[in-house]
């Protein structure tokens, strides 16, 4: 067990078609998730990639020295993320990273790998992926901090995504965010800009940390509604952002998206699966402790974080203890306000 305190910080479709559609966003997100990969703490078998030319294997150097060659070749310069890759600066080592997570996702083909990385650097040029960040995004305000947002981070210092869909249940929101084409155009503009924010807090360097978690809530989360920005979100990231999400972490999750997962779990593959966590309403906070300090985690995932807390810098850091069965404790706890959620004493290995 473990206790924690601290004082700061559409188109209508069949039931049939409805499965279909899920298991394909399931099956579309761990594509999109796929991050140099990770397992829950408690499958140490698999390990996130560390990006050290050490660790190879001399097929996957081979596919690296290829794919430099094949850069080489290009007839004009081309960077990511403030990395050059064509020609890379020498002694840079964040190219390696940059160039592994484009071979990874093909699965060290390097022909593919550099078809998918020059598709994704005319995209963001033709995006304006490098300047998006600072943009000013008119009539999304509301949006912020509450869709989608970057939140402090885990245990081994991964940027943390939130993402929570349910305020598009209200029609009102609805129509007024992602109403018409026009309208969802900019909502994904928007939405590429909280992913570029969360990939410049990353340090793009072998052995550093090179990937965000994403947290997923499912409550209220209307399916039929956000299905076309859905798609169009998982598209991009898919295309335009491979290995960039070590985990995605699922809460609130439905009885039936759990079903289907266990339908479909033994048919992926175990560096799939790695990719998931999954937490049912009522398990939000004790699944996220074991990935992210109580002191990071929102106030209304069971966590001590408030709006605002981080941007007064680091919070105070949370205690942690273990209580063993039978034990009596007394515990002064600060900073729990009214409506906030309760402190939860929770328990994993």
């Amino acid at each position: 067990m473990a206790a924690s305190q601290a004082s700061s910080e559409p188109v209508p479709s069949s039931k049939p078609a409805t499965k279909r559609s899920l298991l394909s966003s399931l099956m579309e997100a761990t594509a999109g998730a796929t991050a140099a990969s990770n397992v829950p703490d408690s499958s140490p078998s698999f390990k996130e990639d560390t990006y050290l030319l050490s660790t190879l294997k001399s097929s996957e150097q081979k596919a690296l020295r290829e794919l430099k060659k094949l850069l080489s070749a290009s007839p004009t310069p081309v960077s990511m993320w403030g990395v050059p890759l064509a020609p890379s600066a020498p002694g840079d080592d964040r190219a390696d990273v940059v160039l592994l997570k484009f071979l990874r996702a093909r699965d060290f083909d390097a022909v593919q790998a550099h078809d998918m990385l020059l598709r994704c650097a005319e995209w963001r040029r033709e995006f304006g992926a490098d300047g998006v960040a600072e943009e000013e995004m008119v009539g999304l305000k509301e949006l912020e901090g509450v869709v989608a947002y970057m939140h402090g981070w885990d245990r081994r210092g991964h940027p943390v995504c939130y993402n929570a869909y349910g305020v598009f249940r209200d029609k009102a929101v609805y129509e007024r965010v992602l109403g018409d084409p026009e309208k969802l155009q900019r909502f994904l503009r928007w939405r590429i800009q909280v992913m570029e924010r969360g990939i410049r807090l990353l340090q793009l360097r072998p052995g550093g940390v090179n990937s965000i978690i994403q947290v997923t809530d499912l409550k209220d989360m209307p399916k039929r509604q956000l299905r076309a920005a859905s798609n169009h979100i998982l598209s991009l990231f898919q295309d335009n952002y491979p290995e960039m999400v070590t985990r995605k972490v699922f809460v609130n999750v439905p009885w039936y998206f759990t079903v289907m997962y266990s339908m479909i779990g033994p048919f992926l593959t175990e560096r799939t699966k790695s990719k998931f966590v999954i937490a049912r309403e009522g398990h939000v906070a004790e699944t996220l402790y074991r990935f992210i300090r109580p002191e990071f985690v929102p106030v209304q995932y069971g966590g001590l974080s408030r709006p605002g807390d981080l941007q007064n810098g680091p919070p105070k850091p949370a205690t942690e203890f273990t209580i063993k069965g039978g034990e009596r404790m007394s515990l002064e706890i600060d900073g729990i306000e009214v409506n906030s959620s309760p402190l939860v004493f929770s328990g994993w290995p």
